[in-house]
């Protein structure tokens, strides 16, 4: 990437809305991408209302949201650069038209099959639109004090998005009823297709290059099956053949994809991009943090309910607190980065997460949710509003508008990819240490609670190395 952003003048991005349309148009973005991150967390709570009602087994739920992610981590890259191709603008309402019509058949399932299709068109959907909404932002906002502040707010939208799945998932399910937290997304979505054309005019494609249908095909195949291995790796064990089969087919395809590229004349992913030391730290630092917030919130559902003998709506209502903070939190961010710099800013809200997550590890099986859960709740949305923000702004710092699509691809999918991999191993870790103690005859509350409190703590290894990592590699200043 040869020139940042930041460093340039004030510049208006070609198709980009008038001054005094930006923040409007930001609203419309923040809030697409709002349902994108919901949709892969706000399922959790409604599982057993939805295997009750479409008669599917356990071992069948998982894929709901497997269904969804699949597609999501494995198209983005290609989604970033089809928009980049063809025009962020385009690529975002076909996006966002493709998810508000899934999302309607996801409510109107009326068996497994019919909801796990709906889900993959979901997953597949979002692929496109994530990306490109990122893309519109660091375009619309090329001052480097503006561009900050946008990028603090879709930092916290993603961050808001995470734990809000859990709150709203919790609230409809229990008023409403599984369907709800499909239909939502009906008229959210209708806003953003009818508000947007208004506020952003079309873009001409950042780039002319052809598509490299080799590179994005093995691309495509190697990430879904790196999130199929993982997922499988979770529900069957690492060891078996499916998930060894899934490892090794995804092993090939990446090898191949990275000797395409090599050779392509325009590649999907041009290796240089990596030489940006900001965009690289950025990505590992956002893949080991959706790793340890996916696995959080996946398992304090599941213990609230499992455990604390929570009903699905007073699971959901028991993360206001976390939410509630990391929307405070990230609304002033960009004016401690503006202070402090990114990398300190970042490597604090990291150690914060770390120390919120490893709390939660010694959280007793009678917990109350005013002495046990507020303290860690409140540390991890303090840590979360800042890592969110901070990441997001490293991850595409650098990045001009021929690659603007392909930087929003790419630490969508390191969250995605580091989501599915913090699930399944840590998930795998919760499980095996439940079943070891059951088996040497203790309770199972207890046993539950020594289960969740591995996983916790794993995350909060996956914290802590994230701060290593942004504070030995990122660039200062």
């Amino acid at each position: 990437m040869s020139q940042t952003l930041a460093a340039r003048p004030e510049v208006v991005a070609p198709g980009a809305p008038r001054s005094e349309h930006r923040w409007w148009a930001l609203a419309v973005l923040a809030l697409a991408q709002f349902l994108v991150v919901l949709d892969a967390s706000i399922v959790n709570i409604a599982l057993p209302s939805i295997g009750a009602q479409l008669r599917l087994e356990e071992g069948a739920l998982s894929w709901v949201i497997t269904a969804y992610v699949l597609p999501f981590g494995g198209l983005l890259l290609l989604g970033g650069r089809l928009a980049d191709r063809y025009g962020h603008r385009r690529l975002f309402l076909v996006g966002t038209a493709g998810f508000v019509a899934a999302s309607a058949l996801a409510g109107l399932a009326t068996s497994g099959g019919m909801l796990l299709g709906a889900r993959a068109l979901q997953g597949a959907s979002a692929a496109l639109l994530a990306p490109s909404s990122l893309a519109l932002v660091t375009q619309l906002f090329t001052a480097a004090r503006d561009r900050s502040r946008a990028l603090g707010i879709w930092g916290a939208v993603a961050g808001v998005g995470s734990a809000a799945g859990v709150l709203l998932g919790g609230v409809l399910t229990g008023a409403l009823g599984w369907e709800a937290v499909f239909f939502v997304n009906v008229p959210v979505g209708a806003v953003v297709l009818v508000a947007l054309p208004f506020l952003v005019a079309k873009d001409r494609p950042a780039t002319a290059a052809p598509l490299d249908v080799p590179g994005a095909t093995t691309i495509t195949g190697g990430l879904v099956a790196v999130v199929a291995a993982l997922s499988a790796g979770e529900r069957l064990g690492f060891t078996h053949p499916l998930t060894l089969g899934l490892a090794a087919a995804a092993a090939a395809l990446l090898t191949v994809f990275v000797l395409v590229e090599r050779r392509s004349s325009s590649p999907l992913v041009p290796f240089s991009v990596f030489a940006d030391r900001a965009l690289t730290v950025g990505n590992v630092v956002m893949l080991l943090v959706g790793a340890a917030t996916t696995a959080l919130f996946f398992a304090l559902s599941v213990f609230m309910q499992a455990v604390l003998g929570y009903d699905a709506l007073a699971a959901g209502l028991s993360q206001l607190p976390l939410a509630g903070v990391l929307v405070v939190v990230a609304g002033g961010v960009p004016a401690v980065i503006a202070k402090t710099g990114v990398r300190r800013t970042l490597v604090g809200s990291l150690a914060l997460l770390a120390a919120g997550l490893a709390w939660f590890g010694a959280v007793p099986s009678d917990a109350t949710l005013l002495a046990d859960l507020l303290g860690p709740s409140l540390l991890v949305g303090i840590g979360l509003g800042g890592a969110f923000v901070a990441g997001t702004q490293l991850s595409v710092h650098g990045a001009d508008e021929g690659e603007s699509g392909l930087a929003g691809g790419l630490v969508n999918t390191s969250q995605q990819v580091g989501g599915a991999l913090g699930l399944a191993v840590l998930a795998t870790v919760a499980a095996t240490r439940t079943q070891s103690l059951v088996e040497s005859g203790a309770a199972v509350p207890e046993a539950l609670t020594s289960g969740f409190a591995a996983a916790f703590v794993g995350a909060a290894v996956l914290a802590a190395v994230a701060a290593g990592v942004a504070w030995r590699f990122a660039p200062r200043g």
